[in-house]
């Protein structure tokens, strides 16, 4: 601080001068050098050191600026390296994806298929086994009521030719053969 008002004063010191010497003209261009050289050379005295802190501060923060764009730049270009085999290899991927689901379809409509077919079989076996089923109640009843005319013609041909002593000795007849069969 002492030394500021030290420069302080020669300044005005230097302008009081100045002032004076302004009748003479020649003494005006070799006093303005001198003032001229006096302020940068106080300039110099007391503000060299803070501008030259505040340049290797400035300095420093640039440096670090600079380192850190660096490693910015390198992330970046090993983000850019990974994306882009990424993309190189995500045209293999999708070739695969699509190559997978193809054959997962295919297995499925094999799968769909034989499922068909197994209920295909088992239609046809249960249509054929309602079919001989069907066919036999209908032989069946064809036979029950062929055997139910047979008896009911029967009937008729016996009521109109056997008569009443046909009927007896029938009878006998059937006894006789109960009979033989009991003592047999």
């Amino acid at each position: 601080m002492k030394r500021f008002l030290a420069a302080l004063v020669v300044l005005l010191c230097a302008s009081a001068a100045h002032a004076e010497g302004d009748a003479e003209g020649g003494f005006d261009f070799w006093f303005e050098m001198g003032n001229l050289l006096l302020l940068i050379g106080v300039l110099f005295y007391f503000a060299r050191k803070p501008v030259l802190e505040y340049l290797a501060g400035r300095r420093s923060e640039i440096q670090a600026n600079i380192e850190r764009s660096e490693k910015l730049l390198t992330d970046a270009n090993a983000r850019l390296e990974e994306w882009e085999a990424k993309a190189a290899g995500l045209e293999a991927e999708v070739a695969q994806i699509k190559a997978d689901t193809r054959r997962a379809a295919e297995k499925q409509g094999e799968d769909i298929v034989a499922a068909a077919e197994v209920t295909a079989e088992r239609i046809r076996t249960g249509a054929s086994a309602v079919v001989d089923r069907e066919l036999y109640q209908a032989r069946e009843s064809l036979r029950q009521e062929a055997a139910d005319m047979a008896v009911e013609m029967a009937k008729r041909i016996l009521d109109d030719n056997v008569n009443d002593s046909d009927r007896s000795r029938l009878v006998d007849e059937f006894i006789g053969e109960l009979e033989r069969g009991r003592s047999a």
